[in-house]
């Protein structure tokens, strides 16, 4: 049997998922969590060989959800469900460790599918999400120049005010252009905003 542990904050999806996969001969579920600080304590109750987790728990992004379940159960492998996805979400979810990324429109037999499949061993990636992963690059970058400036400082390790001083700027100005950053690539803190922009390649130049 393939144990699965399911994470969603909305009951109405855990419990159709529940009854999905309990109709299914070679599967069981392991357990249902609503948010990211129960999910190890499940995890560790339930023994599952896969995690279906949602991308946007209330406490935590998947990101983070993956970390946590791998740092204390390395032998689960975990499912992102998204209900969309950002640009460069596939590639990090891929980096932290997942298994597998769908949306949540996904097919109930898809989804059983791509529970058989990781549970081998393999990988399950959305074909839409891989294509639209396929098709990003630093053209796609929505930051200005100055913009740019500012996070690379930033990425340094610089303060407010060391930016400021830096590119001749009001500290005003710079907060601003951090605010400005952190909205347009979605970022919740200027450590995510770096994090996001180096692995979409928007803040290094080619080299060679």
């Amino acid at each position: 049997m393939i144990r699965v542990l399911i994470a969603d904050d909305m009951q109405l999806l855990r419990s159709g998922l529940v009854a999905l996969l309990d109709g299914e001969p070679d599967i069981s579920v392991a357990g249902t969590v609503e948010c990211g600080a129960k999910l190890v304590a499940a995890a560790r109750r339930g023994a599952p060989q896969v995690a279906l987790i949602d991308f946007d728990l209330t406490d935590m992004d998947g990101f983070k959800a993956i970390r946590l379940l791998h740092d204390q159960m390395p032998s689960c492998a975990v499912i992102i469900m998204a209900e969309r996805c950002r640009s460069g979400d596939l590639r990090r979810g891929v980096a932290t460790g997942a298994a597998g990324f769908l949306l949540k429109d996904t097919s109930p037999a898809e989804l059983v599918d791509a529970i058989r499949r990781v549970a081998r061993g393999e990988r399950v990636i959305d074909a839409d999400l891989a294509f639209a992963e396929l098709g990003e690059g630093k053209a796609d970058s929505p930051l200005t120049p100055r913009e740019v400036e500012v996070l690379k400082a930033a990425a340094e390790g610089c303060t407010v005010g060391e930016i400021a001083q830096r590119l001749y700027l009001a500290s005003g100005t710079v907060s601003n252009y951090l605010s400005r950053i952190l909205t347009k690539i979605d970022a919740r803190t200027r450590v995510e905003a770096v994090a996001i922009a180096k692995e979409r390649g928007w803040l290094w130049p080619d080299k060679g």
